[in-house]
């Protein structure tokens, strides 16, 4: 395989491809190697996102030193670009002469897009790279991925489960993928009547789920989460758990002990809190403000901008969070 991959999936490309796409990524970079990736969201187009010099707004400004330059230490460096659909015609432009004069033995580049890619970038990713394409996923796409994937986690699905797991959540390879996850930890033949039994409804509090995952810095997880949730709800919603969740991990740290802090928020008990105050030290006082600033222009990002900016802004979110959260240095 070539360092210079581009992945394009279908235009608004639903959870399903889109986590099938940024899993060819990630498998891209594993082939290589490499784990030093420098991660680019492109904002959609639209978006009133800044730019300093005149031909590249500010979240993709770090794609010139990441294809520039390699590893000190002689490795290869990652640059992953999610959206490159979304890019501008003058950021196609520089960053397909960029391209154009990397060093395939110091960087591994994948792009990522919804449909076409911006035409002079384009071009020079079909000319020194090498192109993958995931195609809308149907059911029988599903069913397929379904088979492969439960063979690989040894599960053995009898009957009709195939059926009710397509039933029960659609194409969404992220929600299948987490539903066999759960099914293999009893060893038992999975039957239809098994599925149905065990998935009645949504996952219990999707938006408490994205928040352990959160919690736990583990980005891939936090992002699949996401993913489930904007698939049957609103961003300002989970938007409002996040707020609720810094909002009682600031009392948390203030407070003197666990009966002044339900005071301060409420004075009910419940195992959230409890979560909460066994976790206070985790966060430092600086991350904490850093994420409720994010997420106070999260908010207004989602209720000024274009809809096709809400997922790519809550992405960007979701990742910073990880990182602020603590879970990701420990």
């Amino acid at each position: 395989m070539k360092s210079i991959v581009a992945i394009s999936g279908p235009r608004e490309a639903g959870p399903g491809e889109r986590d099938l796409m940024l899993s060819r990524a990630a498998a891209v970079f594993e082939q290589f190697d490499v784990t030093d990736i420098t991660r680019i969201d492109v904002p959609a187009k639209g978006s009133t996102e800044d730019s300093s010099d005149g031909s590249l707004r500010v979240p993709v400004q770090s794609a010139v030193p990441a294809l520039q330059s390699g590893s000190l230490f002689g490795d290869r460096t990652g640059l992953l670009v999610v959206d490159a659909h979304a890019l501008l015609k003058a950021e196609a432009e520089v960053i397909a002469e960029l391209v154009d004069l990397a060093d395939p033995e110091a960087v591994v580049a994948v792009f990522v897009a919804s449909g076409t890619i911006p035409a002079p970038l384009g071009r020079a990713l079909k000319a020194a790279g090498e192109a993958i394409t995931i195609k809308r996923l149907n059911e029988r796409g599903a069913s397929d991925w379904l088979v492969h994937a439960a063979r690989d986690r040894r599960l053995r699905l009898h009957g009709d489960a195939v059926e009710a797991l397509i039933q029960r959540f659609g194409t969404d390879v992220a929600s299948l993928g987490q539903a066999l996850d759960q099914l293999s930890a009893s060893g038992d033949e999975i039957s239809a009547e098994t599925v149905l039994n065990r998935f009645k409804n949504r996952p219990d509090e999707p938006a408490w789920l994205y928040m352990d995952s959160v919690a736990a810095g583990n980005r891939g997880e936090a992002l699949r989460r996401l993913a489930d949730f904007l698939q049957h709800g609103h961003p300002l919603v989970l938007l409002a758990t996040v707020q609720n969740d810094l909002r009682r991990r600031s009392l948390a740290s203030a407070a003197a002990d666990f009966d002044t802090f339900a005071a301060q928020d409420g004075g009910a008990r419940n195992y959230g809190m409890e979560k909460v105050w066994k976790q206070r030290n985790r966060v430092k006082a600086t991350d904490l403000r850093s994420a409720l600033d994010a997420v106070a222009r999260a908010d207004l990002t989602l209720k000024t901008e274009p809809e096709p900016t809400h997922r790519v802004t809550m992405e960007r979110l979701t990742v910073a969070l990880c990182r602020w959260y603590g879970g990701a240095r420990r």
